[in-house]
This record gives structure tokens, sequence and C-alpha cells, in this order.
């Protein structure tokens, strides 16, 4: 009997789910995909994870991983071959702590300019500017290294750089002319490479019995 894999379930465009895939990319983690559409979620889904929301791991043992973060940790506790969690500089608690607050301080200004007609007076361009005082920080922790932690990519760059990349899409003219040229390189850099284009691949909306999607392909950066 061939051994289980992981289930993810996944929607390619959230966030959160980018980096769920990039952390299971980067472990070479084998998991069957499902990619769902948000507005009609399979029942086995939902049965998994009555939440309802992406990305969702189910594991071999039927555990079951309903945040993106814990994925990632997931995935790479079982193999790390790029030392996503040993930066070269800080440690890996420094940078779960720059995650955390682009979850909770930045992702709430990114959520009011983004989607500001869903919170009721919101000021999308007040969001805007104070979100900006976490994309300084990251512009200044880059003017010393090519990434937030050193010469190489960590987790910290991967769990943060696609809610940079949802800022930057909400109005790309603006955020192109803005006065963060280390910030700018570093998500452009990201954002061509066949490791961002590898986990934006599209796959066909999953239905029950279709046949068994395999994530991750590999990629060359």
């Amino acid at each position: 009997m061939p051994q289980k894999i992981p289930l993810l379930y996944s929607f390619r465009r959230c966030p959160y789910a980018m980096r769920a895939r990039l952390g299971l990319q980067s472990s070479h983690q084998i998991c069957e995909i499902r990619e769902i559409v948000l507005r009609n979620k399979p029942t086995e889904m939902l049965q998994a994870s009555p939440k309802g929301t992406v990305p969702v791991l189910v594991l071999s043992n039927d555990d079951v991983l309903e945040e993106s973060l814990d994925i990632m940790l997931w995935a790479l506790n079982q193999n790390d071959p790029e030392s996503w969690l040993n930066p070269e500089i800080g440690t890996l608690d420094t940078m779960l702590d720059l995650i955390n607050r682009c979850e909770v301080e930045f992702k709430e200004h990114l959520d009011r300019y983004k989607y500001a007609p869903r919170y009721e007076g919101a000021d999308p361009i007040m969001h805007r500017t104070q979100a900006e005082d976490f994309l300084d920080e990251l512009n200044k922790l880059l003017t010393q290294d090519l990434f937030l932690f050193g010469s190489r990519r960590s987790l910290a760059d991967m769990a943060i750089a696609p809610f940079i990349r949802q800022f930057a899409n909400v109005d790309r003219a603006w955020f192109d002319q803005t006065n963060y040229p280390h910030l700018k390189l570093w998500l452009y850099e990201f954002l061509d490479s066949s490791r961002f284009k590898g986990i934006l691949k599209k796959y066909p909306v999953w239905a029950t019995g279709d046949p068994i999607t395999y994530f991750p392909e590999q990629h060359s950066d």
C-alpha cells in the first residue's frame, strides 16, 4: 500500500497560502495539492478544518495544520536544505518577531488600505501611510544585506514577501515611485524568481474524484 502523503488545500492568490507553498517547496515536501475557490469550499476541506480558511495541511497521520506559518515551520523542521530556520544574522526568534509584526501591525493597515469598503470609516490613504512604517523598517534592514537577515534567504523573507507583494499591487504605480529602493529590489527579485513562479502556477479547481495533483515542482533559484 503506497505511503500516504500530506494533503494541502490552497488558493493561488492568498498570501497565507503562498507562503505555505513556499515552505513546502523549499523543504521538498511532496504533498497532494487541492486548489479551491473560496466562495465554494469543498466539504472535505471543511470537515478537516471547519474555520474554512486556507491554507490547510492534513498530515499523513491526519493531524491538521490550519496556520500558514505552522505549515512552513512543520515543513522546514522535516527538511531545511536552504537553512531558512538558521539565519546568518539574528535567530529564529528574531525572525518570528518580525513576522508577527507583519501579521498583526502591517496586515491590519494592509487590509484597510486594500479593502477599505469592508471597514466602516477606514481611510485607505491613512492606513497606507501607517503601513509605511513597516516598509521603512524592512528597507533599512535591506540596506545592510540582500535579504532581511543576511546574504541569503530566510524564513522571514519568504513569510513576509507575499504580503509586501499584496500591498504593492494595490497601487503599483504609487509603490514604484516610493523611496524604498532596497525593498523594491528585494521584492522584484522575489517576483521574478522561478521559485515564486513555481508556487504561483495555476492548478485546476479541485473536485471530489479528481486525480491527484502533486506539489511542489522543482525550481532553480
